[in-house]
């Protein structure tokens, strides 16, 4: 069996996203895709321009500032940079130099060094999404969303970081939709606080057809389009 091209599996996800939002009753102009590049080469991200995409996602910054690098050097400013990992504390001010979306914020020392950098910088605005920790492992990245409208309270009083909304990930051995049901709700709690946090960043390669049902705007997807390294 011949094996599909890149550009071939690209246009499968996207029209599995457009089956998907129409069987949810939404518009698919109001789910972005984000594509994870992972454990790829700069090539990725560059073809992916090519057709058409922007949004690329990464979850590790030694990897991700080298490959932002080497893409801006053949296409500057042409590609917007998504940090979807767990974050360390010292790795914000590089993670700032090339990214413009971070969907794990989910501490409170993140938060102060996120402030700290940022205040250095006072041009520089960063959209940010409150990753939930959905499981009973508190060694796991995210926060609890018992305490979701305290911390929000926190990240709304820097006026450089602008907040997006939630962001999880369902948890191994967990029915799709008891977890996508907890962020859905944990959404409305943060809407209530802040009607602009209306994003939601959930849904992966595995689920993320699911994830549409229960109001996912930001699809972090990597190996149904990118294929295995």
């Amino acid at each position: 069996m011949t094996e599909l091209t890149l550009a071939q599996r690209l246009e499968a996800v996207k029209n599995r996203i457009g089956s998907a939002a129409t069987k949810a009753l939404r518009d698919v102009s109001d789910i972005q895709l984000v594509i994870v590049t992972k454990n790829h080469s700069a090539e990725l991200p560059l073809a992916l321009l090519e057709l058409g995409e922007s949004n690329f996602g990464e979850n590790r910054d030694q990897e991700a500032s080298a490959k932002a690098l080497a893409v801006s050097q053949q296409r500057p400013d042409s590609a917007t940079w998504h940090f979807v990992g767990q974050l360390q504390s010292n790795k914000v001010r590089s993670m700032l130099e090339y990214t413009s979306v971070l969907h794990s914020l989910d501490r409170t020392s993140l938060l102060k060094e996120l402030n700290k950098q940022l205040a250095k910088s006072p041009v520089a605005r960063l959209q940010a999404f409150i990753e939930l920790n959905l499981t009973d492992d508190t060694n796991r990245g995210g926060l609890d969303p018992n305490h979701l409208s305290e911390f929000a309270e926190l990240v709304l009083a820097n006026p450089q970081i602008s907040l997006q909304g939630v962001m999880g990930v369902v948890g191994l051995g967990v029915e799709p939709a008891v977890d996508f049901e907890r962020i859905a709700k944990a959404s409305q709690a943060l809407r209530e606080l802040s009607p602009e946090a209306r994003y939601i960043s959930a849904g992966m390669s595995g689920d993320f057809e699911e994830a549409i049902g229960f109001g996912a705007t930001h699809l972090r997807i990597g190996t149904a389009i990118t294929g295995n390294r």
